[in-house]
């Protein structure tokens, strides 16, 4: 144990209870910063390590899980989305940062990268600035020898610098949550319902499927695609707080669906053509010409649905995984397919 510079505490190892509990019950506390994240990194062959500050009852009240890769001249750090300690206590700071630089120098480590899980700016949906950013914030973790490097946009190699987060408080069902979306949101999220979309939780014998959305996703969107096997090891490292979703078309109730809109247009067709044939004046004429038009559009939109009956009773169009943590439910990965976009089923899956 080595005697940290700020007040009384100590810095040392922290074992895997203390560790996951740091992280389940401190507001900075997310996925990425877990046992299951250390898990997932060792898999990929990552050398990992565990440690904290801890107080004069030898408790944990900081920390971070640091994961070294290889690279041509050495082992290099990464602490995401951490460390894990109060941010607005500059000797915490500057601690746990002791405990870090401690454990790269074990590893001879080339350096080390942190991502502190802390808000320096917020925004709103538009873009605009909601406040100032944290200065502070800066200051400290430059005071603990960090150097920032500046911030990127796009989708990052390691960890995106832009998080957009939904809060939900005040919302208690799921009516209340549609409602808080916009306008687009909720027509999108009806649509998909009114065309047979229909979401399931998939196990690993579905990951196959899971992997060709994101892939093609990938290749559409100019991000790297991971492979099928990092789906398999997220889902052994997280267990049941990762949930791998895919939206499917049912075919059968789409194909209900169509045929109901084409029956019930097809009633009011005929109903205005009764109307004109005891009395026609041209608003009853207009309305039967577009009507009419309407029903040429939905029998044909009958008969696309017969025809992707004919490829299978579930045909999936999208697919999230979606990781939970006590302080957040994160949505990590999404993917669709191009040739099922008017179905909208990420607006469902979402």
């Amino acid at each position: 144990m080595a005697q940290a510079t700020a007040r009384h505490w100590n810095v040392r190892p922290l074992r895997d209870g203390e560790f996951e509990q740091l992280s389940q019950h401190m507001a900075e506390g997310s996925f990425q910063q877990s046992l299951g994240m250390r898990d997932m990194a060792q898999s990929h062959g990552a050398r990992t390590s565990l440690v904290g500050v801890v107080d004069e009852h030898d408790e944990p009240v900081a920390g971070a899980m640091i994961a070294y890769t290889p690279s041509r001249f050495g082992p290099v750090g990464s602490v995401w989305a951490g460390p894990l300690c109060d941010p607005d206590d500059p000797d915490m700071v500057s601690a746990v940062s002791e405990a870090i630089l401690a454990d790269g120098r074990r590893h001879h480590a080339l350096s080390i990268s942190c991502w502190p899980n802390d808000v320096y700016r917020r925004h709103h949906s538009d873009g605009s600035a909601d406040g100032a950013a944290d200065g502070a914030l800066m200051r400290d973790y430059a005071h603990a020898h960090w150097r920032h490097q500046g911030f990127g946009t796009g989708y990052d190699s390691v960890m995106n610098r832009w998080v957009y987060v939904k809060d939900l408080s005040g919302i208690g069902d799921e009516r209340a949550l549609l409602g808080s979306y916009s306008k687009r949101t909720q027509w999108s999220v009806k649509r998909a319902r009114s065309m047979g979309v229909v979401v399931r939780e998939v196990g690993e014998d579905q990951f196959g499927v899971f992997a060709r959305i994101e892939q093609q996703t990938a290749e559409r969107r100019r991000f790297a695609f991971r492979g099928e096997q990092y789906f398999h090891d997220f889902a052994r490292a997280f267990g049941d707080r990762a949930h791998f979703m895919i939206a499917y078309i049912d075919t059968t109730r789409y194909l209900e669906s169509m045929q109901r809109k084409a029956d019930d247009l097809r009633s009011l067709v005929e109903s205005i053509g009764a109307k004109m044939q005891a009395r026609e004046t041209t608003k009853l004429r207009r309305r039967y010409n577009e009507e009419s038009s309407n029903l040429a559009a939905a029998n044909k939109r009958l008969q696309a649905a017969r025809e992707l009956a004919t490829r299978g009773a579930l045909l999936p169009a999208a697919c999230s995984l979606f990781v939970e943590h006590p302080n957040e439910v994160v949505y990590l990965f999404s993917g669709s397919l191009e040739e099922f976009k008017p179905f909208y089923a990420s607006a469902l899956i979402q």
